[in-house]
């Protein structure tokens, strides 16, 4: 089977989309890209994750011609795709309908630096206008807002996130959710009091190797 790991790695993350409450039934998607960046792995269209196997996942090239696998990639396969042409340190995308990242998304509001660990993303989170989900135009556009960060709201649809490896990207979506939580239940009494600048720079500096050990572990649990 080609690039067996990381389709081992996708089946197992799938199911963590539900089970970390990060999306509902087939909602959201993800994919891998493997070390020569010539092969991505990514999940199949409309296949619950609870019976999703490694075989199930589809293999693609970079043009998003099928290599592996008899099923049809996720339908946002363009916005898988875009991310790793354009951005090479891109190994990893995760694509959610967390609860409270949609809900900023529906409001159209970035998220600020309420709390530290917005900065798994980067300085913030910009929020994208709608697009027809599944299109070349979203995911185009979906690169351009996100620009250099890990993270960017989809406007009315959900987050994308990104990140070296699969555990990485993996884990930027769940704290960026945990962000657009407490920042959203700060905004409903009022707001809440963001970081001063000059010591939010200092905390986004020390996530140069924030989390790299945790990512590591994960990494080889599963192989």
């Amino acid at each position: 089977m080609l690039i067996e790991t990381l389709r081992h790695l996708v089946v197992e993350h799938s199911r963590l989309l539900v089970s970390q409450s990060l999306t509902r039934g087939t909602g959201g998607n993800i994919s891998a890209i493997n070390e020569d960046r010539s092969l991505v792995a990514i999940t199949p269209s409309g296949v619950p994750y609870s019976i999703m196997t490694a075989s199930d996942v589809c293999v693609v090239d970079l043009d998003g011609k099928r290599i592996d696998g008899d099923l049809l990639p996720s339908s946002e396969l363009d916005l898988h795709l875009e991310c790793y042409r354009r951005r090479l340190d891109v190994g990893s995308v995760v694509h959610s309908h967390s609860t409270y990242a949609t809900v900023m998304a529906c409001l159209g509001l970035p998220l600020q630096p309420i709390h530290y660990l917005i900065g798994f993303a980067g300085e913030d989170v910009p929020v994208t206008p709608y697009e027809v989900f599944g299109t070349a135009e979203l995911a185009r556009l979906a690169v351009d807002v996100m620009g250099d960060r890990n993270a960017v709201l989809l406007g009315n649809h959900g987050l994308l996130a990104v990140g070296r490896d699969l555990p990485s990207a993996f884990n930027v979506a769940e704290e960026i959710e945990f962000v657009a939580e407490i920042y959203y239940k700060t905004l409903c009494v009022g707001g809440g009091k963001l970081i001063e600048d000059d010591l939010f720079k200092a905390s986004i500096a020390k996530f140069a190797s924030y989390g790299q050990q945790v990512s590591a572990l994960k990494a080889d649990e599963a192989r």
